[in-house]
């Protein structure tokens, strides 16, 4: 890519979008285009086609999406499917019919089923039933892997995915109920600081392996991948399994998760683990070797991660 091409970034205001924005800006990109959702309903198929066909970018970052912890997941499960579905087939779509150079696709470990051999490879995709709790979702993101690949083999187009694992950070959702574990976890922690409290709720049992990744690494290998020659793409790729997988490969429980966030927001009460409420899968790791091979790695530790995090959000 060029600094002067013209790159549309999906869902800039989110948690990957805005750490992408910020990236390519850091690396001197100076044609970025974004549209707020009251911009831009990505929902609708006229409006997307109308914006591709005035605007023609050379390359387009899809990270908008519907998203949410697993109280969200199981509380709106019909807006999790629309939602996401029609936001992947009408920019998809419309980045082939304007003839856009390269898209890259975000989408989410939680496409791997529930019961899969640890740590995950991009081959375990389709090959068992997803987690319950969110399977609206894993199976619009499944679709938006399927439809990059479909347009590929069809078309020749160059349009890539990339498969974060949990992500967290500056710009994350930290509502109540619908954030996901760490943010939500982050802003009763602190609530719970301010007010003195005896102790924090964790749901579960605080035994469930989950592995995080801090998004500005994310940003970065999002750039990295996008960057990649189409020959290295290729060899590292299959047409029919194209996507790749990003993290650390490295997992904590959910109360060693919790014990370091106590620890970096200075709460000085009890943990009390919730055992009434669900755990989700009981651990999601994704091995990183196919990203690795090609030479990218993480560089920020849980710790680092969400220490920059929780200074963002006592400023925010």
């Amino acid at each position: 890519m060029n600094t002067h091409d013209k790159i549309y970034i999906a869902g800039h205001n989110g948690l990957v979008g805005s750490a992408i924005e910020r990236q390519l800006k850091l690396r001197g990109y100076t044609n970025l285009l974004t549209r707020t959702h009251k911009e831009l309903d990505l929902t609708s198929q006229l409006q997307v086609k109308n914006f591709f066909q005035k605007e023609k970018p050379d390359y387009v970052i899809l990270a908008a999406a519907k998203v949410g912890g697993i109280y969200a997941n199981n509380t709106y499960p019909a807006d999790f499917i629309y939602q996401n579905l029609m936001i992947e087939t009408n920019v998809i779509h419309s980045a082939y019919e304007n003839e856009v150079m390269r898209l890259l696709f975000l989408g989410s470990t939680c496409i791997y089923p529930k019961s899969v051999k640890q740590p995950m490879k991009e081959n375990a995709l389709l090959t068992d039933v997803p987690e319950p709790t969110n399977e609206p979702y894993a199976i619009a993101k499944i679709a938006g892997i399927k439809l990059c690949e479909s347009y590929n083999r069809q078309y020749g187009t160059d349009f890539r995915s990339v498969m974060p694992t949990n992500l967290y950070g500056i710009n994350d959702n930290f509502h109540p109920e619908n954030s996901h574990v760490i943010p939500a976890l982050m802003r009763r922690f602190h609530e719970a600081k301010i007010n003195n409290d005896s102790k924090v709720t964790v749901w579960g049992t605080g035994k469930a392996m989950r592995e995080f990744l801090y998004v500005d690494d994310m940003a970065k290998a999002s750039l990295f991948v996008l960057e990649l020659h189409e020959e290295t793409y290729h060899a590292n790729t299959e047409p029919m399994l194209s996507h790749i997988n990003v993290g650390t490969g490295i997992d904590v429980t959910i109360k060693e998760m919790a014990e370091t966030m106590k620890d970096v927001v200075g709460f000085k009460g009890d943990l009390y683990f919730d055992t009434s409420k669900p755990d989700g899968a009981p651990r999601k790791l994704i091995d990183v070797s196919r990203l690795s091979s090609m030479g990218w790695k993480h560089n920020i530790s849980l710790k680092e991660g969400l220490a920059k995090t929780y200074k963002w959000y006592l400023k925010n």
